[in-house]
């Protein structure tokens, strides 16, 4: 089912993109784009996403990045250096 007829955002998609970190409305946005356009679907990415627990709640309470970036990548190593001094 759609969740973003603007976009063409499906339940499924949204809810991959929850599993891969993004644990707001404003996160989904910045995945897919769902929200951003006519606004109608915010509430629904609400319902969705409140269904569940943040897989990566717990690197939000501590100041950690929340979505990952590409492995490999600078913007990852560094993630992983901040993560290993919280630790």
């Amino acid at each position: 089912m759609f969740v973003c007829s603007c976009f063409g955002i499906t339940e499924a998609q949204v809810k991959q993109h929850a599993e891969d970190g993004a644990c707001t409305p404003r996160q989904i946005a910045s995945a897919c784009k769902a929200g951003t356009d006519c606004g109608s679907c915010v509430r629904r990415i609400q319902a969705i996403l409140g269904r569940g627990a943040c897989p990566r709640r717990e690197f939000a309470d501590q100041g950690r990045p929340v979505l990952s970036s590409i492995p490999g990548s600078p913007d990852a190593a560094a993630a992983d250096a901040v993560g290993a001094e919280a630790a």
